[in-house]
């Protein structure tokens, strides 16, 4: 009798289990209606120089390639978004810092003239406190990243120019070294051992103005310089961990344990190759690279060109797929940090529309589905709600309140 009861005290325990799964996508939306999302990082920005592209409306990822819009957001249950201005790195002299500035001008109007075409939907956020407000009038929140501090030049005065234009992050640099610091990708190497003299006034210079020092993409000793000399806690925008995926783009041990003691976060990306090491695919690795040789490795390419190039990039990427990384992989990284340094410091940067994208969250209308994979692996909503936005905001919060003008 005994063994008949405990048998179904066990059954009913996994019936219990099974059904709280299968109602987790109705439980992500009721912890939706009581957080605060952001996604630190997309390069949805790019697709506004295509006056085909409507953020307004909502774009089919089958047909359009995009992964970012204002109906997907709300499909997702996203509540803000930081859209990144991302200039590749080119030539480092005088005619190569005015291109790179100009092509950010341009983004930056872009920008800002798309989103004032949908008032009802969408409205710039200068502030952390901002989101709330904007959340409570039913739209989307767009704040501004810059992504690589190329188009600064040699001119401090350019970071107060793109703090004006809403910038509230600069991510120090991208796959190659420039003025400020060393990538962690260059394949010539250090140059700097970490940040540049003139990096270091970069620091300051932002430090001052009270915005988030970005170090995804700089390399490990420059990441070690930077939390040296910053006197506000930094952000990784779009970063994932090396010891599941050991690319030089995320981070060790060593550099989450500096993390937390910086009081910073890392928010994990979504991009395949960051979360899980691919399998072998020389056929595409080479088609790529050819791409990568026609266009002059994205340097000082005109519209018409860029356009071409992110033609041809979609037609090989779906004639050489690749197997995708899936939303569980992403969590893995998620329970990573937790577990190495606690859940006060990590957070989510997709990277969609820059190559982020996994199996369950192509786009993000699927976004909340990284939310049900937490509920089902026993998260709650107080840790829910720091993931999704609270200690991202912890760190933006605290990065205004230390600003010197």
């Amino acid at each position: 009798m005994k063994i008949i009861k405990l048998s179904l005290i066990l059954i009913f325990g996994l019936i219990i289990t099974s059904a709280c799964k299968q109602n987790s996508p109705k439980r992500a939306e009721k912890v939706h209606n009581n957080i605060i999302s952001i996604d630190t990082h997309t390069d949805t920005p790019l697709n506004f120089l295509d006056e085909g592209f409507d953020v307004g409306k909502w774009n089919d990822f089958g047909e359009s390639r995009s992964r970012v819009d204002f109906p997907r957001m709300k499909a997702g249950r996203l509540d803000g978004v930081f859209m990144a201005v991302f200039v590749s790195q080119g030539e480092r002299n005088t005619e190569g810092n005015i291109r790179a500035k100009n092509r950010a001008l341009d983004i930056f109007n872009a920008l800002h003239e798309k989103i004032s075409l949908y008032p009802d939907q969408a409205q710039i956020a200068l502030n952390a406190k901002d989101i709330y407000n904007i959340k409570k009038s039913g739209k989307s929140t767009v704040y501004i990243g810059l992504e690589n501090g190329y188009p600064i030049g040699n001119d401090l005065k350019n970071i107060k120019e793109f703090y004006d234009l809403g910038a509230r992050y600069i991510t120090l640099c991208h796959t190659r070294n420039n003025d400020i610091c060393d990538s962690s990708t260059d394949k010539k190497g250090a140059e700097y051992n970490g940040l540049s003299s003139f990096g270091e006034d970069v620091v300051k210079e932002m430090n001052r103005l009270g915005m988030i020092i970005d170090v995804s993409h700089i390399s490990d000793s420059a990441y070690f310089d930077v939390l040296k000399l910053s006197k506000t806690p930094v952000i990784a925008s779009h970063s994932s961990v090396r010891a599941i995926c050991d690319n030089p783009r995320n981070f060790s041990d060593e550099m989450l344990q500096a993390l937390k003691e910086n009081n910073g976060v890392i928010q994990i990306c979504i991009l395949s190759d960051y979360v899980k090491t691919p399998l072998p695919y020389p056929e595409r690795d080479s088609a790529f690279n050819v791409l990568r040789e026609r266009y002059n490795h994205f340097d000082n390419l005109t519209d018409d060109q860029r356009k071409q190039m992110h033609i041809e990039w979609e037609e090989t990427d779906q004639k050489y797929p690749k197997e995708l990384a899936t939303v569980s992989d992403v969590v893995d990284h998620i329970d990573y940090v937790v577990k190495t340094i606690g859940i006060d410091y990590v957070g989510i940067g997709t990277d969609l529309d820059g190559g982020g994208g996994v199996t369950g969250c192509i786009d993000v209308s699927e976004m909340k589905n990284i939310t049900v994979e937490l509920l089902n692996r026993g998260y709650t909503k107080k840790d829910i709600r720091k993931i999704w936005g609270g200690n991202f905001l912890r760190v933006f919060k605290e990065v205004e309140e230390r600003k010197v003008i």
